[in-house]
């Protein structure tokens, strides 16, 4: 279960914070999530942070203006209504959640070897996860008074085009574009909105490898490109900042000279 809820720094002293946007960042602790949660608060958002590591989460904080952590599985159910309930006692709202929490699993390990452990939990913590958040929001979401939010998935290039020895991950970030979907239907009478954000070839730890050569279609091996993290949360921003009247359905955001058009 969650570690109790930590105000990483107190509130800004100008403002009531129901008079703040009020956003919730999966894996905060690093890459994609650090960076956009980092951005959203210097856009003046107060922010929720959620990640498995509190230290890491600690980190992202530093610097930021009004922000909590929360130490979070996403894959546990009562650590997500821990995490949801944290949220609610803090703010009383929420405006965005950015599901952004997940893990590729063992890298480069053929289809037939995948050990059923190493499946079970990349589509829990990719898929159960973002279902368990999703479902959190739309509670909090619909009983808020206004009414309605926002929710952004993290899918990925390989929702539309997988990588060797990627089946999990690959039949995860498909599903998560049928979850976008149902979201976004489910989600019309209550004034919730929700995108997705297609990412290639960020500069993370999760895309290290990338820049010392990484397994292609036709089996060789080959450096790819990346791109800046920050480049990515400029784009979550900007389809956060919309009014619920307007949504990006599905944005793709890559290194532009990535090998994803043509890829195989």
């Amino acid at each position: 279960m969650s570690d109790p809820p930590v105000r990483c720094r107190p509130m800004n002293a100008a403002g009531n914070a129901s008079q703040q946007k009020i956003a919730l960042v999966t894996g905060a602790g690093s890459g994609i999530g650090r960076s956009v949660a980092r951005t959203l608060s210097e856009a003046g958002w107060s922010v929720a942070l959620a990640g498995r590591r509190t230290e890491a989460l600690e980190e992202t904080a530093a610097g930021m203006g009004d922000a909590l952590c929360v130490r979070t599985d996403v894959a546990d159910p009562g650590d997500v209504d821990a995490l949801f309930t944290a949220v609610r006692e803090r703010w009383g709202r929420l405006d965005l959640l950015f599901n952004n929490a997940g893990t590729f699993g063992p890298a480069g390990t053929p289809l037939e070897d995948l050990p059923y452990e190493a499946w079970q939990q990349v589509v829990n913590t990719n898929l159960t996860g973002s279902f368990l958040c999703a479902q959190g929001a739309f509670r909090l979401m619909k009983a808020q008074d206004p009414q309605g939010g926002r929710i952004i998935n993290n899918g990925s290039i390989s929702a539309h085009a997988p990588r060797p020895d990627s089946v999990a991950y690959t039949a995860t970030k498909h599903a998560m574009t049928g979850l976008t979907k149902s979201l976004s239907l489910d989600g019309r009478p209550y004034r919730i909105a929700c995108g997705q954000i297609d990412i290639g070839n960020a500069a993370t730890e999760m895309t290290e490898r990338m820049r010392t050569g990484i397994l292609q279609a036709n089996g060789e091996l080959a450096v790819e490109p990346v791109m800046d993290a920050a480049d990515v949360a400029r784009t979550v921003r900007h389809m956060a900042e919309l009014p619920l009247e307007a949504n990006v359905q599905f944005a793709t955001v890559l290194a532009t000279t990535m090998p994803y058009v043509g890829r195989g």
